[in-house]
């Protein structure tokens, strides 16, 4: 497990993990800040205000103590680890230059969490990565040629320069194009160590800002001890134009210390030190920029310079590249054909390392937004493997090459947890089409679902919503069939308003979850798909051969049944019958719904697990509750947030939800888990597999929802999950809260109250009601003037619209015996 201590004294945390693997303490500033929070909009958000700044304790940067130490509690990570990675004597499955696995290089340490270069950010790295990760300087130079770590030439974007010196910026030419800023060379050492570091990507937290993280220098993070350290120069020429000397620097810095990495895009400076280092030591690479940008010293393109991998050679070990340079993208942001630049690098005999890898970013829909998906794209393709990657994110990478790769399709599960689809696999096709029931049973699913909507004329079918203009184009075809339900909350297009025939005409269109991160699923295929009746579903299931089960997702029946006439539980059981489900043990039998009353009307069915799902964010369950759903469920499906509350993408803490449901004997499957960054708390580290493994390895899940099956099935079977004894910390899970816990006051989210428990009420129903006439075509699809409730159409917690039936009845008949 994964946990840090919080910078100030808190009540102790109990972790809920019995594989606790090991502890960060920081040890933060004493300064006193008042922060307010940055705009993410606008360039402007390094501005902050109502600042407070003591006088710094210390005149220069290199004196300024490291703060944030490291502390290995209960285990150290053994060198086995890296071992494992390394090459032995048997034949090496890598495609790399050396035959050993790619070398992952940490930019600015863990910047995509904490800010870029600081200590917490490099510290971070150590704990969640592969022991031998390599952490990444961008290295700049102050007016007193003092150099230190930070991503630009230009600091407005990464530290608070620009609220201690808001009059201080300048305009330079750096490489031919003019830049105002506040640039590196206009300060002084004494100047540089009052300033602190700050998130300079906007869609990352600010939260870490306050913790007054200073600026360090290469000897700061070589004292780190990393397995080894790459210098990017990335404008030798500029900072020579005004008198500053990178050439100087880099030497006199590698009398001190190791560097095993330089790289640079300018030629020039790297002949300029090729003959002062050992290339067994330290290796200089060739960094490539835009292919269209032009190199300072041979005044060529980098597209010109890459077909001339020779002479890159005679300077430099190897080449570092866009990632677009080995897998383009085209227009759509599709994956084109690779080039032959890895192969090509390798037969001049240079290594080949890829940048511009980020979790948060929207990669290529080849890949589904999962982020270990892109990382086996250029290692594990079966033609070549790059030499290396720069990450953002170095814990993804570390897992991708430890615990995925060359993994092979024959790989067995090494955990038990379901693959439960939502709506199949949704995240790649629309939602319950043919496609997306096929691409999950191909992806590996172990049970498939089918949430059941039922036409005018009776036939139940597969649709994610009741209204179908949330899931087709109905709204463009069938603008007549639109009515106002009040007891479904609103206009729309309602499935019972259309033949099956009509409504299998329709246009389904992909779901799209999170529209303001502008995260849309793969638009070639938005439209793609024919939706599906019940009877295909249980037929495709049948056929598949490799589920586990099918999942008969029930809602809206006690509105179906009695205003408009359908009895859906009838039609399921028909369908069922029909298929051959009730004769055979191949396949479970699921049936789902957030009504206890229709879990109820099919308690008597023994060849059925009945699963209750809690459709409210809870944050515990009461006893008299646990009990009432064991009555008449056999399992459970939760939200996420159930299990670890959020507060502003931040997890709060660990609930003992799930610990009440299973001692209780109740199953427990969790719901939604999506590959897109957007679903997850900061505390996953914008990676669904690290959020994956933290809920099956802390709480024993039973069973994983998802729109995306293919990630949680490549998940069980990765190899790290048979390392129990010697967990490597890519694969520990991460204590909850303990995010947080690091957060200075000044930038805490407001407290917020905590989820209310599921108490007996929220689970108790009146019966189903009888089935009803079905309306005429001249009535309402409303039918009638139930007052609105749950989503079944009928209240819960109270007996009342049973109880006004009883009274009615009751009156009725005394009025018959009256007579």
């Amino acid at each position: 497990m994964l946990y840090f201590c919080p910078a100030k004294p808190q009540p102790p945390k109990k972790a809920p993990d019995l594989r606790p693997i090991s502890s960060l303490s920081f040890s933060l500033s004493e300064q006193s800040r008042t922060f307010s929070r940055r705009n993410l909009v606008t360039k402007d958000c390094c501005q902050m205000t109502g600042c407070r700044r003591k006088s710094p304790a210390m005149s220069a940067l290199a004196s300024r103590s490291m703060l944030l130490p490291l502390l290995l509690l209960i285990h150290s990570f053994p060198a086995s680890v890296s071992a494992q990675r390394r090459g032995s004597g048997s034949a090496s499955p890598w495609q790399t230059l050396s035959g050993n696995s790619p070398i992952v290089v940490a930019r600015g340490g863990f910047s995509g969490l904490v800010p870029d270069s600081s200590n917490a950010a490099y510290q971070l790295t150590l704990l969640t990565s592969a022991p031998d990760v390599v952490f990444w300087c961008d290295l700049q130079l102050s007016q007193d040629a003092f150099g230190f770590c930070l991503p630009d030439v230009t600091l407005g974007n990464s530290t608070d320069i620009s609220q201690l010196y808001p009059g201080r910026q300048s305009t330079y030419t750096v490489n031919g194009v003019r830049q105002t800023g506040w640039f590196s060379l206009d300060f002084n050492t004494t100047s540089l160590s009052t300033v602190s570091l700050m998130q300079g990507v906007y869609s990352r937290s600010p939260n870490f800002d306050s913790n007054l993280f200073p600026i360090l220098s290469p000897d700061d993070v070589a004292a780190l001890k990393p397995a080894g350290l790459w210098l990017n120069v990335q404008h030798d020429a500029f900072y020579s134009q005004h008198n500053l000397s990178m050439r100087s620097y880099v030497l006199a810095a590698s009398r001190r210390f190791v560097i095993n990495y330089i790289s640079s895009p300018e030629v020039g400076f790297l002949r300029s030190i090729a003959s002062r280092f050992n290339p067994k030591i330290t290796k200089l690479f060739f960094r490539f920029n835009a292919p269209s940008d032009v190199e300072p010293s041979t005044n060529q393109t980098y597209g010109s310079l890459l077909s001339n991998l020779k002479f890159i050679k005679t300077f430099a070990s190897g080449i570092l590249v866009p990632k677009t340079y080995i897998w383009p993208l085209d227009a759509s942001n599709y994956l084109q054909p690779s080039t032959t630049l890895v192969s090509d690098a390798h037969k001049a005999g240079l290594e080949v390392v890829a940048s511009d890898f980020n979790n948060d970013a929207v990669l290529s829909y080849n890949y589904s937004y999962d982020p270990v998906t892109e990382y086996l794209q250029f290692v594990d393709n079966g033609q070549f493997s790059v030499d290396g990657v720069l990450s953002d994110f170095p814990i993804t990478p570390s897992a991708a090459f430890n615990c995925y790769a060359h993994m092979g399709h024959n790989a067995s599960d090494k955990v038990n947890t379901l693959v439960i689809t939502k709506n199949g696999a949704s995240g790649d096709y629309p939602p319950c089409t043919d496609l997306a029931y096929r691409k999950a049973i191909s992806d590996g699913a172990d049970v498939i679902d089918c949430p059941i909507q039922i036409s005018q004329d009776g036939v139940p079918f597969c649709q994610s919503s009741i209204n179908l203009i949330d899931t087709t184009q109905a709204a463009e075809t069938l603008t007549s069939f639109s009515t106002s339900v009040p007891e479904l909350k609103g206009d729309g297009i309602y499935t019972f308003s259309l033949n099956w025939s009509q409504i299998q005409d329709l246009t389904p269109v992909i779901s799209t979850p999170f529209p303001s991160y502008q995260l849309v699923r793969n638009p070639k295929e938005r439209n793609a798909g024919k939706l599906v009746s019940l009877a295909d579903f249980l037929g495709m299931a049948k056929d598949a051969g490799a589920l586990s089960g099918v999942l008969i997702n029930i809602e809206n029946a006690a509105y179906l049944m009695e205003k408009q006439g359908l009895a859906v539980l009838d039609a399921v059981e028909t369908e069922l019958t029909k298929a051959g489900y009730h004769n055979q043990t191949a396949l479970k039998i699921m049936v789902q719904s957030t009504n206890s009353s229709v879990l109820m009307k099919l308690k008597d069915k023994k060849q059925y697990e009945l699963v209750y799902a809690v459709d409210e964010t809870i944050g515990g369950a009461d006893p008299s509750a646990v009990s009432d759903i064991k009555n008449f469920a056999h399992s459970v499906v939760i939200s996420k947030q159930s299990v670890f509350p959020q507060n502003d993408a931040f997890v709060t803490r660990m609930t003992d939800v799930i610990t009440k449901l299973q001692n209780a004997d109740l199953p427990v499957y969790v719901q939604t888990f999506s590959n897109e960054f957007a679903s997850q708390p900061w505390d996953f580290f914008a990676d669904i597999n690290v959020e994956l493994n933290t809920y099956i390895s802390t709480t024993n899940i039973s069973g994983v929802i998802t729109d995306f099956p293919q990630t949680p099935n490549r998940y069980k079977k990765n190899r790290c999950l048979t390392q129990l004894d010697n967990v490597p910390p890519y694969m520990a899970s991460v204590q909850a809260g303990s995010l947080l816990g690091l957060i200075q006051p000044p930038s805490l989210p407001p407290a917020q109250a905590p989820n209310p428990a599921l108490t007996e009420d929220d689970v108790s129903e009146a019966p189903l009601p009888p089935v009803g006439v079905k309306p005429t075509s001249e009535s309402p699809p409303g039918g009638g003037a139930t007052p609105p409730g749950s989503g079944s159409g009928q209240p819960r917690g109270a007996a009342a619209g049973f109880m006004a039936t009883v009274v009615a009845v009751f009156f009725t008949l005394l009025s018959l015996l009256l007579l």
